[in-house]
């Protein structure tokens, strides 16, 4: 099983802590649906037989008309070879959530629906400058469930400035009140060349203490688990059997193709990445090329990349899956934080797994399970 990736990069706005490739040039959409739909034509020798999972992500894939969407999707499906229960999943913005944009998904193949919620503070949201209001979230939740979607994803940010941990508890009440099967939680991140990071280099605003972020992580978990939901991955939460498999097929190394500009692929060994510029994809895929980079990844590669994914998960890093060099580099790179209680062996299954302890200074453990470049 495969899956595929559908990058759409169209934004009516910028949000200030940003730093996925996306573009408000609306005017380019048509065009670049036509050119995705040639892209599929180009990559579908390089596709595995039978896709499992389909994720349109952006950006914001809201943003195309329905018609371009119904397109896009014919296009998917006359192209690969999708299996019947794949997972389709796009993500919205709430406020693209219409009558309209739920009577084109309801009769499309979308069974999953990822939205930004965010936060629930209206003030919050326009910081961030975020189109909609907290309480177009609920509405988009209602129109998606008349329209048939059973599997709804909502993201949720913490760690703004200022923000306290009543805040915070008040969001979490909220995103529970919607019954959602799936809820995922960052925290506010600082990406170089986003307008959040001038406003901290400017000093307009100040970050969260790492121990207050830490504090609303764990009474995050608390809560969605204390409610039925899995903590199956650092930043990802599911009520039983509603996992998302495409992001789960990310951390398993499960080969993927990335369709549209800045959309990378994954083929077990070679990874591929599409030119970053929506100009430059549309006029090379036109002339029937691709404008793309490749890589060939080495033995070390690979398993850096198998810490970095598997860590991240709550079944963690299988011991006997690793040539018996990584093994053994791995065992003794972790003594440190099995002994600190960071790091959790299983002697039964031979896995790996970080401890609660252990969650929230995960990027430091896995730098250090690496092997050097």
């Amino acid at each position: 099983m495969a899956g595929i990736y559908v990058h759409v990069p169209f934004c009516q706005s910028r949000c200030i802590y940003c730093g996925f490739f996306s573009t408000t040039a609306l005017d380019l959409r048509q065009r670049y649906v036509e050119a995705l739909c040639r892209e599929m034509q180009l990559q579908a020798t390089a596709t595995p037989a039978i896709i499992n999972t389909v994720y349109l992500g952006g950006g914001t894939p809201s943003q195309l008309e329905g018609e371009q969407l119904r397109s896009l999707f014919s296009c998917l499906y006359h192209t690969f070879a999708i299996a019947t229960d794949a997972e389709v999943t796009i993500e919205c913005n709430p406020d693209d959530v219409t009558p309209q944009l739920a009577d084109v998904l309801e009769r499309l193949p979308v069974n999953r629906v990822s939205m930004g919620a965010q936060t629930f503070s209206d003030e919050r949201l326009r910081w961030l400058r975020r189109r909609h209001t907290s309480k177009q979230v609920g509405q988009a939740v209602r129109r998606l469930r008349q329209a048939g979607i059973g599997n709804i994803s909502i993201d949720l940010m913490y760690g703004f400035p200022g923000q306290t941990l009543d805040d915070w508890h008040a969001d979490i009440d909220v995103a529970l009140s919607l019954g959602v099967e799936h809820l995922s939680a960052y925290a506010l991140t600082i990406e170089e060349g986003t307008a959040l990071h001038a406003m901290v280099e400017e000093g307009r605003v100040a970050e969260l203490s790492d121990e207050v972020q830490r504090q609303m992580y764990y009474d995050l978990k608390d809560r969605l688990e204390a409610q039925g939901y899995e903590h199956y991955e650092l930043s990802n939460f599911a009520l039983p059997g509603c996992r998302s498999r495409h992001n789960s097929a990310y951390w398993n190394h499960t080969p993927y193709i990335g369709l549209g500009a800045g959309a990378h692929s994954f083929f077990g060994h070679r990874r591929q990445w599409n030119v970053a510029d929506v100009q430059a994809y549309i006029t090379s895929v036109e002339d029937g090329t691709i404008a793309a980079e490749a890589e060939e990844l080495d033995a070390d590669t690979l398993y850096n990349e198998t810490v970095m994914t598997a860590l991240r998960t709550r079944e963690g890093i299988g011991l006997e899956e690793l040539l018996p060099h990584y093994r053994a580099h791995c065992l003794r790179q972790a003594r440190r934080y099995l002994d600190g209680g960071w790091l959790m062996l299983d002697d039964g299954s031979q896995r790996l797994r970080l401890t609660r302890e252990g969650l929230f200074v995960s990027d430091r453990i896995m730098a250090d399970l690496f092997v050097p470049e």
